[in-house]
């Protein structure tokens, strides 16, 4: 005998009005509690990824310090990308079940076709493939499996939750900014990356929860790492304005290497796709060797070669020998399968470039006397916007990191520059979108689509119906209608297979006086019927409409393994009003 639990009961209605809730737009206290939670998850989880990586690189590297694998033996140098990329390899090949492209690039993927639903071996994979990648020195960075480890995390929270699927993408947002702000200490870039580059999206709803998971994020680095910056910068100034058209150079350069960048990392991509993927990491590790025998600093993440470019510390020909080995090797590292960052790198690059830049200025135009640290910033900044096509993102982490106004000036003109080169010049899109496109997946986004995936089903369907069996008794369809139905919703072995306006049933009762009606062959508009979990958005309620062939949607809720309840109906009109109105 089933005996109802109260308790149970009344727990489940408030997390019942809850889910309903975040299904609207206007759900923003409990999401905002739920952002800050997820804020709080992420920085966690990015705090003990940071202390593996840099705990296994200071049990080995000489001084026991994190990036020097400069100092390393030359065999070691050579050997130790190699192993990484064979381990990597045959982790993936044996437990990855075909899923090899991680980082920001598969976060779209899953955000665009798949509501952000991230699964745990994911979330594994990304923790333990990337500390590997960075341990055994391979180019990459620890931002982009940052950004992964935070959205999963909350892709994990709202599936845990039985969240509706925009809250889902909402705290994917949440994890994105959380896993920027707690590598650089820079909570406001966090939330700029999530919104323009993840869910490429400006709203109140998503906005304040992704704020609190910043702040939340970076706070709880902060009190394990504490506040230092994590680049060592100089004074910095713009000795004139008649450095203008030195940084317009600056920022055309910039912008044909960053196109360049994502050029050769499609072209590894593309051209290794059908590759079995040990093979495709080992050799990733064999080209990362032989460019760290050229320019050992493109080893690992290299912010210990952006603090001496930003000091001015190293010359011209170490300058260009690490562009140049730091482009291949992070092409081949990224493109052949490594799971690790793209936006680390781009820093590498972007400091050496405008460090070049400046000490070439000063050699040949004494009269500028160019400030190194400047330049070597800017660079940073322009090559992280021009090749992820996120200017505004990029400009907002150089100013965090300085907390000088005095870069906004230049930094948007060089920024501006660089990605308009990259893009209009060179057609060359955001690099994310340049991956997922080499592994021959399609990325789409349009004003519509966004609108329909910020809202739920739950948030829209019409509530008011009721259910009635295909043959019908005359009064107990009186006594149905009486109620003040819009719909009727048409079963037949207990199993819906329509849907008609109350109103039409109502006409034909008026007409006829027989005891007996059978819905199915009276005069009235039936819509053919599928379902749909109340957890769905809009979009996916759109393409269930769109692929089935269906004219409305049954909006339903498992609450037992047999046991469904159905919440409302919806046809396209109910659809076509949230975004029209």
């Amino acid at each position: 005998m089933h005996h109802n639990n109260p308790h149970h009961s009344w727990i489940g209605q408030i997390a019942a009005n809850v889910r309903l809730r975040l299904s609207r737009t206007d759900g923003l206290l409990p999401l905002s509690v739920i952002g800050l939670f997820t804020g709080l998850v992420a920085g966690a989880v990015i705090i003990a990824f940071r202390l593996l990586v840099e705990g296994s690189q200071a049990s080995f590297l000489p001084s026991g310090l994190p990036d020097n694998y400069e100092e390393l033996p030359l065999i070691l140098r050579f050997v130790l990308p190699i192993i990484g990329g064979l381990v990597i390899g045959i982790v993936f090949q044996f437990q990855a079940k075909g899923l090899y492209m991680l980082g920001i690039s598969r976060l779209l993927e899953r955000l665009n076709y798949h509501q952000g639903y991230l699964t745990l071996r994911e979330f594994l994979l990304q923790f333990f493939g990337a500390a590997v990648a960075i341990i055994s020195g391979h180019s990459v960075g620890r931002e982009g499996p940052n950004v992964f480890l935070g959205a999963a995390s909350g892709s994990l929270i709202g599936q845990a939750l039985k969240l509706p699927n925009n809250a889902i993408r909402t705290l994917v947002g949440c994890g994105t900014a959380a896993g920027i702000a707690a590598s650089f200490n820079t909570p406001l870039a966090g939330v700029i990356f999530a919104l323009e580059v993840v869910m490429m999206e400006y709203s109140l709803a998503s906005f304040m929860p992704v704020i609190l998971a910043a702040v939340s994020a970076n706070a709880l680095s902060i009190l394990v790492f504490g506040s230092e910056p994590a680049f060592n910068l100089p004074e910095l100034h713009l000795g004139s304005l008649k450095e203008i058209p030195l940084l317009f150079i600056l920022g055309v350069v910039i912008g044909s290497v960053a196109a360049l960048y994502n050029h050769l990392l499609q072209q590894f991509t593309l051209h290794s796709r059908h590759m079995i993927f040990w093979q495709r990491t080992t050799l990733a590790g064999l080209l990362v060797a032989l460019c760290g025998l050229g320019a050992p600093e493109v080893l690992g993440l290299g912010y210990d070669t952006v603090n001496s470019a930003l000091l001015g510390e190293l010359g011209l020909g170490l300058l260009v020998s690490i562009i140049l080995f730091k482009l291949l090797a992070t092409a081949a590292s990224i493109g052949l399968g490594i799971p690790g960052g793209t936006i680390g790198p781009t820093l590498v690059i972007g400091a050496s470039i405008g460090s070049l830049t400046a000490l070439l200025a000063t050699e040949y135009y004494p009269e500028f006397s160019s400030n190194i640290g400047l330049y070597a910033l800017l660079g940073m900044g322009a090559t992280m916007g021009a090749s992820l096509q996120a200017p505004l993102a990029a400009l907002t982490a150089i100013l965090e990191l300085t907390q000088n106004p005095q870069v906004v000036m230049p930094g948007m003109l060089v920024i501006v520059v660089a990605g308009l080169t990259s893009s209009e010049i060179f057609g060359k899109g955001s690099l994310f979108l340049g991956i997922l496109k080499a592994s021959g997946l399609d990325f789409r986004t349009d004003p519509i689509m966004q609108a329909l995936r910020k809202v739920g089903v739950a948030s829209t369907m019409d509530r008011s119906f009721h259910r009635l069996d295909y043959i019908a008794e005359r009064e107990k369809a009186n006594k149905l209608l009486s109620q003040g139905p819009e719909w009727l919703l048409i079963s037949k072995e207990g199993r819906p297979i329509a849907v008609m306006p109350a109103v039409d049933l109502a006409r034909h009762l008026q007409e006829s006086e027989e005891p007996e009606i059978h819905l199915m062959d009276i005069p009235a508009r039936r819509l053919q019927v599928t379902s749909i979990h109340l957890q769905a958005t809009l979009q996916e309620a759109l393409n269930k409409l769109n692929n089935s062939g269906a004219e409305a949607i049954y909006v339903e809720h498992c609450t037992a393994p047999t046991i469904s309840h159905i919440y409302g109906i919806l046809t396209h009109e109910h659809i076509e009003s949230a975004y029209r109105y």
